[in-house]
């Protein structure tokens, strides 16, 4: 029984059409835009922890919001990569990989940040995990073929799929640097997300844990920026695209509803921020400074300082006694 994956390649095409879906100015503009102010609103609220001045609600909430947006993004666009890699070629798909490596930033970030309020409660911790373990999964996978695309010299005109069946046509002098910082970035997000789900899952944070805060965020920030300032290099809605991908047209400049839309939601946040301000909802408070209160306690959840353990495991009781 032959499958057949749909892409064909033998034949290479003269030019590529344009894909405004995945590389169109407002799909990269909502990712990259998102990037910053939660990479802002993170610094903000870790700052101001370090102060212990204020609990910043407000811009709790906010981050909170772009971030489940990010994440929600960045797993949909990774998704549709994988599923047209019969069709997409490796110049849309490493625009894929670098949105995925933004979408990381920022959902690192925001756990830095608002660690203790995924602590409080279980259920919120475990989805962000769940959520995180499915981002890596993919940002994974579409390494390998970035990075597998990248030694082979696949041909920028081939679908990526066929970087498996293709002949090696031999690493490009320049290579190098790329094939390295694949490599990296590929082992640190495997690294960054073995620490995040211990950080995510530890009952008291040790004092050196506000000095980690502060060099994973100046991490974070790098790698944000060195996403974005890639993407806009390489992208054809604000830079220049390789000349060997011969696109046609001019579509992922091209102004639409649907890449006005990316960019209409990410008012909905603020709409949100609007309401808390006015009092129409209310926002839980900061958790109780783990320099004074620990996490841990053998009574039920009173206060949002503690420590909620999973009940499918047991009682709170049994799983903090000494």
């Amino acid at each position: 029984m032959v499958i057949d994956t749909g892409r064909n390649c033998t034949f290479v095409p003269g030019t590529v059409a344009t894909d405004a879906g995945v590389a169109g100015a407002g799909t990269l503009l909502s990712f990259i835009i998102t990037n910053i102010l939660a990479l802002l609103l993170s610094a903000i609220i870790i700052l101001l922890g370090l102060r212990k001045s204020t609990s910043a609600p407000i811009c709790r909430k906010l981050l909170l919001s772009f971030s489940d947006q990010q994440i929600i993004t960045g797993i949909g666009i990774q998704s549709i990569g994988l599923a047209k890699m019969g069709t997409m070629v490796p110049y849309h798909f490493f625009i894929i990989w670098l949105l995925s490596q933004l979408s990381t930033a920022t959902n690192m970030a925001t756990l830095l940040a608002l660690v203790n309020d995924f602590r409080r409660d279980w259920v919120l911790r475990w989805l962000r995990q769940f959520l995180m373990l499915i981002n890596l999964v993919l940002s994974v996978v579409s390494g390998i073929f970035v990075l597998k695309s990248t030694m082979m010299n696949l041909e920028p005109r081939l679908p990526i799929g066929c970087v498996w069946e293709v002949t090696d046509r031999g690493t490009p002098s320049n290579a190098a640097v790329s094939v390295a910082g694949t490599i990296a970035v590929i082992a640190g997000n495997g690294i960054v997300f073995l620490f995040c789900t211990w950080y995510l899952h530890i009952r008291e944070n040790p004092r050196w844990m506000k000095t980690v805060q502060v060099i994973g965020l100046v991490i974070l920030f790098t790698l944000g920026i060195g996403a974005t300032v890639r993407v806009v290099l390489v992208s054809q809605a604000f830079g220049t695209p390789p000349g060997s991908v011969h696109l046609i047209g001019t579509g992922e400049k091209d102004w639409s509803f649907g890449q006005l839309l990316p960019l209409l939601l990410l008012i909905l946040p603020l709409i949100n921020t609007v309401e808390i301000m006015r009092g129409e909802s209310k926002v839980t408070p900061s958790a109780v400074d783990n320099d004074v209160a620990p996490l841990m306690g053998d009574t039920e959840l009173q206060h949002t300082g503690q420590f909620q353990p999973n009940p499918l495991w047991g009682s709170q009781t049994n799983l903090f006694k000494r």
